[in-house]
């Protein structure tokens, strides 16, 4: 195509094309190679303290201890460690929108702007464009680590850990003759979730995750991190884990938070500009969320209408993906939009209140913003029988190969990963020995975190 001609009137390759080049793609780096994890790698400790140098520095011991804690919670903790091996291994060349933290924890469910209760993908903090099989190896590795963190055999870690890429081959096989505005509109809700398990063991946890979710909505966060005061409702504190800023800084801090809601607003779409230009911001302070995510800046917002209904805003730092220095640049300057752009792409109905915006202080911070727990929850790995975990895997590598086939194309993918099991053997390979490198990156946190 020539630089003056028209996007709409280029070619465009057919599904069959697009499948033979995934094909050929395979002879370039076979299925087995996947199995591979680096022979050299970078101190993992040395990652982990790199990133904490611009974390709030009271809150690095609370990252560790949470990181520590075991094997999978090291694992949910370290995705730049992660993301340094992963880039030493060979690769299919097939790129697509990562997740970039794709492990069991962080898929779960929310509600649809239509209150319908959805499970997905739930965490895009380092989402951006790389090989499509960093996304499968992360999920497939979790679930080996979980299954072993929860006194699983190696065998039933194994079986996990396959039976999310092997879900991933054959969803995204399927997905590949599917039209693609149907790809783009497909969504899987938790009654969609249900019917798929039947009788499975999973089916108990699931249905007890979804009616926890659905009591998680704004009304119940309200009543839990708000209290009643003379000067009206604010949030209550329980340090570190809620924190209001001093007497003497709040005027100060809710200017710089006005100012920021006011840049958020230019990101949304005007339906949503004039439902939140109802609001008026009455406090804001700050909320630990997450694990490897401890540390970094993580605003709580308690917005009311002049008839005092509440809404809380979350507006959570975003940084640098954890995969930037192994792949292409981000195309966004601000790393808040890159979390946006990255979750509309692959999510099929997402958070209505979902933008970003910037600090106006010195120096200035990207945010992304979304409403808080909105029926949020997730199915805990923990706890769940061999063959939960494995129903459980399944399901995420499923749901896994929609986002990709979402955001990229699945007939190149499908080419690539062909009709044989060498696919979920390779990476069930590369799962089971990955655990050992957790084990021993986690001893030497721990090492590191004593002598400290």
């Amino acid at each position: 195509m020539s630089a003056s001609e028209p996007t709409f009137l280029a070619d465009l390759p057919r599904r069959a094309e697009r499948q033979r080049d995934g094909r050929k793609k395979r002879r370039n780096t076979p299925l087995d190679v996947l199995a591979e994890v680096p022979r050299e790698r970078a101190d993992p400790v040395a990652i982990l303290a790199a990133q904490e140098a611009d974390r709030v520095p009271d809150l690095i011991g609370l990252r560790r201890e949470r990181m520590t804690a075991d094997p999978f919670a090291f694992l949910r903790g370290s995705a730049a460690v992660m993301a340094s091996d992963l880039s030493r291994t060979p690769d299919s060349g097939i790129t697509v929108q990562l997740c970039g933290d794709a492990h069991v924890a962080n898929f779960g469910m929310f509600a649809s702007p239509e209150r319908r209760l959805m499970f997905d993908l739930n965490d895009f903090d380092e989402t951006l464009p790389g090989p499509f099989e960093w996304d499968v190896k992360r999920l497939a590795a979790s679930a080996a680590v979980a299954a072993l963190s929860s006194g699983m055999t190696r065998k039933q870690a194994k079986r996990a850990a396959r039976a999310a890429a092997h879900s991933y081959r054959l969803c995204i096989g399927a997905l590949m003759g599917v039209p693609t505005l149907d790809v783009w509109f497909l969504h899987f809700g938790m009654d969609d979730l249900g019917t798929l398990l039947g009788r499975s063991k999973l089916r108990k946890a699931a249905e007890t995750a979804g009616a926890r979710s659905r009591k998680r909505t704004g009304a119940s966060a309200v009543r839990k991190l708000t209290e009643r005061r003379a000067s009206g409702r604010r949030f209550r504190e329980d340090p570190p884990l809620l924190v209001r800023a001093p007497a003497k800084d709040q005027a100060a801090v809710m200017t710089e938070a006005a100012a920021m809601l006011d840049g958020y607003l230019a990101t949304l779409p005007p339906d949503r500009v004039a439902l939140l230009e109802r609001f008026r911001l009455v406090d804001v302070a700050h909320k630990v969320v997450g694990v490897g995510s401890v540390g970094t800046l993580a605003a709580v917002m308690l917005l009311e209408t002049g008839d005092g209904e509440p809404l809380i805003l979350q507006a959570k730092q975003a940084t640098a993906s954890v995969l930037e220095p192994y792949t292409a640049p981000s195309a966004f300057s601000d790393a808040g939009e890159r979390v946006v752009v990255g979750q509309r792409l692959m999510q099929a109905a997402g958070d209505p209140f979902l933008g970003w915006s910037h600090s106006t202080g010195t120096p200035g911070y990207d945010f992304y913003v979304r409403q808080l727990r909105d029926m949020k929850g997730s199915i805990e790995a923990a706890g769940l029988t061999p063959e939960a975990l494995s129903d459980y895997a399944s399901i995420c590598g499923g749901v896994l190969a929609r986002a990709h086939a979402r955001a990229g194309d699945a007939a190149t993918i499908s080419g690539y990963l062909g009709d044989s099991d060498a696919f979920e053997r390779a990476v069930g390979r590369f799962a089971m020995a990955y655990t050992g490198i957790t084990d021993a990156d986690l001893a030497a946190l721990r090492a590191a975190s004593s002598g400290a």
